[in-house]
């Protein structure tokens, strides 16, 4: 047998991304000695334009300018208007559309590898051409024309030392007021995808769209969402993987937030005025080995039998255009099959199967065995420790604005369990805090004093500041009545010595009045302001509701001889009172720090002391309002509240001292920014019927009314506590 027969046949395929699936196939067969690789390409084979008319891409080189990395795009003649085009997020990508411009390069993908900037597939048909800018991570981009060519510039990334780069949004938002949204649909796709259709007042409203766990948020900035939208949609029902979609007003923005389970993706994609997000469970391929997250690579397939490790590390390296180094330790075979999978991911199933490690810097990858790398990382950490030691010190100060020295002094001190630096501090590192000028002065090695200057730049920031406007609201509701007589009468013929013509014979008459006095006062008979005496007492009451209130009808018979009288008084009472008692505390506090005010009145007691004498205390009856307010990072207000409401009950009081009427409420409460919310209320009701008669007179019907008293009352009282906390900006006044 040969040698060439004894070498083990190998055979590689690979798949470039989906971006160029629409050009042609090219095969090549590439024989080295024994080694016989089969490369199947995406790749456009150069062909004459039939157009001779059409504009043409000459070239796709990308640069760094002023420290702003650009793509130049080269026509064979100036471009009639700026290409029109679209970021997606993930994969992270910029796409071009150039309608009238045909391909000229000799293939469909380019290589850039300049910063962020990874590559650029071109795809043409018929008219049209697309330019896909493939990124490392998203970002922003804008466009311009310069002579015959497109520069697309990129935003500029931040260096890891500087302040960290702002969140890119879906689209830059470019409205100047805040425009409503039309309408938010929910649809059912073909394949159990749910689709969320948002109309918007216009195609320049800005849209942010973030994972957050198993929801999906979206901010439609400088927008405004109306009342009939403001509600919570429940499509479970749908066979989707979205299960809620719930829109809120947070300040100039509407939040959407997106809850779905299970397994899921997303797409969106804004034509005009609507946004269309489309959420759906990923699809599965059977042939596929594994389905990973996090893998962005080409796809190819490989079918060894024993290959050499090191050979199979040469066969990625070519695929990738990267450089590996591989470490003189990695030996031995490997077996594998893989169909249809990233490179990343095949690389790292093979370290995985070797115990292998991989340590990347830019384009270049160091492979070793795991405790090489840890080995090595651990000496070169030794070497930088023990230059840290040996390193000057050096001594800066920095000027707080907001915090206070002290507080951000003991932050830098601050140990780990064993007496250990916690790394905001060298070993060697001191702080010191001068109070009067409001100075921290730390003296370190110069890297560690970078990390420190990142920390007090994000922590001596301005405390945001909250209004709690408090509504304490007492309504009261009384109401009685009160039915009673009074039955007596006179015998005046003692006192008139029985003088004839004061006998019982002779007409009788009838005098009415207010009471007995003014009944016997109208008779003009001598000894008219003898005393009654009255049989039956039951006058109407006058307690509670009925205090104050009180009518009477007197009726008096007597003889023509005016000696000897029979008087009927009869007591009717009704009330009714309706009060309102409204208090309002306001208070300002900056975020997550407490605040207290009150109002009210110390009341004095007796109390005695250990050596038996008395002396005078005093118990407060206030009203008093404690709140620390904590604002969450979308806008909302978490408040921890503590409200009393003490009244002194004169109405009560006794030689023991006045008692206090106590009304108290202490919760947690989460409020949205300006919204009101009843935290709480007490609602009581008194009813009472009472009932006076003489005994078995007072019980025969209707005469019995003259031998018994009615009274009936209802006192309802209720009382709700409403909060309304508002932030404030850094010009805002308490007014």
């Amino acid at each position: 047998m040969s040698t060439r027969n004894k070498l083990p046949r190998l055979s590689f395929r690979a798949m470039a991304s989906a971006a160029a699936l629409s050009c042609g196939w090219a095969v090549a067969n590439i024989t080295l000695g024994a080694l016989s690789i089969t490369t199947i390409a995406s790749a456009q084979v150069a062909t004459p334009s039939a157009d001779k008319e059409a504009t043409h891409i000459q070239s796709i080189t990308g640069a760094m300018q002023g420290g702003v990395e650009m793509v130049k795009i080269d026509l064979d003649r100036p471009p009639a208007a700026v290409p029109a085009g679209f970021v997606v997020q993930h994969p992270a990508r910029i796409v071009l559309d150039f309608p009238g411009v045909q391909n000229g390069l000799p293939r469909s993908q380019m290589d850039i590898n300049q910063g962020n900037i990874k590559s650029a597939n071109i795809i043409q048909a018929g008219d049209r051409t697309r330019v896909v800018l493939n990124l490392d991570r998203p970002t922003g981009y804008q466009t311009k024309i310069q002579d015959q060519s497109i520069l697309i510039s990129l935003t500029p990334l931040a260096s890891p030392s500087s302040v960290p780069q702002a969140i890119q949004v879906f689209t830059t938002n470019q409205n100047t007021d805040a425009l409503p949204i039309k309408d938010i649909d929910f649809r059912r796709g073909t394949d159990n995808s749910g689709r969320i259709i948002v109309d918007l007042s216009s195609g320049q409203a800005g849209v942010d769209i973030k994972d957050s766990g198993q929801s999906l948020i979206v901010d439609f900035l400088k927008s405004s969402l109306p009342e009939g939208l403001r509600r919570r949609l429940d499509v479970s029902d749908f066979g989707t993987p979205v299960q809620t979609i719930a829109a809120v007003q947070t300040g100039d923005k509407v939040r959407m937030t997106v809850t779905s389970q299970g397994q899921w993706e997303h797409s969106a994609y804004q034509s005009d005025g609507q946004l269309v997000i489309e959420v759906r469970q990923p699809k599965i391929d059977q042939n596929k080995l594994t389905e990973g997250p996090g893998y962005r690579g080409d796809k190819l397939s490989l079918n060894f039998q024993s290959i050499d490790i090191r050979a199979l590390l040469q066969v990625i390296a070519d695929f990738t255009n990267f450089n590996i180094i591989v470490s003189d330790t990695v030996q031995g075979n490997l077996t594998l099959r893989l169909k249809d999978v990233p490179w990343d991911q095949a690389l790292d199933i093979i370290l995985q199967a070797k115990s292998l490690g991989m340590k990347r810097n830019g384009n270049v990858i160091q492979i070793a065995p795991k405790d090489e790398l840890a080995a090595k990382e651990k000496a070169d950490l030794t070497v930088r420790q023990d230059i840290s030691n040996l390193e000057p010190l050096r001594t800066e100060n920095f000027q707080l604005n907001y915090a206070k020295a002290a507080t951000i002094a003991a932050q830098l001190r601050s140990a780990g369990a064993k007496g250990q630096s916690s790394g905001l501090l060298s070993n060697r590192g001191t702080v010191i805090a001068e109070p009067r000028t409001n100075q921290l002065f730390v003296s370190d090695v110069p890297s560690q004093l970078q990390q420190v200057e990142e920390i007090i730049r994000k922590l001596d920031v301005p405390m945001r500041q909250v209004l709690i406007e408090a509504r304490i609201v007492e309504a009261s509701d009384d109401w009685g009545r009160s039915l009673g007589v009074k039955l007596g009468g006179v015998d005046l013929r003692a006192r008139q010595g029985g003088t004839p013509g004061y006998g019982i014979g002779g007409n009788s008459r009838v005098a009415l009045g207010a009471n007995y006095a003014a009944v016997q006062g109208s008779t003009n008979q001598p000894g008219g302001s003898t005393g009654n005496s009255t049989f039956v007492s039951l006058p109407a009451s006058t307690t509670g509701a009925l205090a104050g209130a009180s009518s009477s009808f007197a009726i008096s018979l007597f003889n023509s001889a005016a000696n000897r009288f029979l008087n009927l008084e009869i007591d009717a009472l009704e009330a009714d009172s309706k009060g309102r008692v409204i208090s309002s505390p306001h208070v300002v506090t900056a975020d997550q720090t407490k605040a207290t005010i009150s109002q009210g009145t110390q009341i004095p007691y007796n109390s005695a002391t250990s050596s038996g004498a008395t002396s005078v205390s005093f118990q407060n009856a206030v009203l008093s309002l404690e709140v620390t307010p904590q604002i969450t990072p979308d806008g909302n207000i978490i408040l921890d509240l503590n409200i009393h409401k003490d009244t002194p009950n004169t109405t009560l009081s006794s030689d023991a001292g006045i008692p206090i009427d106590t009304k108290q409420i202490q919760t947690q409460v989460l409020v949205e920014n300006g919204g009101t919310v009843v935290i709480g209320g007490i609602y009581t009701m008194d009813e009472s019927e009472t009932v006076q008669k003489v005994p078995l007179l007072g019980d025969i019907p209707v005469l019995g009314h003259l031998f018994k008293n009615n009274a009936k009352s209802a006192t309802k009282t209720e009382m709700l506590v409403f909060i309304t906390p508002k932030m404030l900006n850094e010009k805002a006044t308490l007014r």
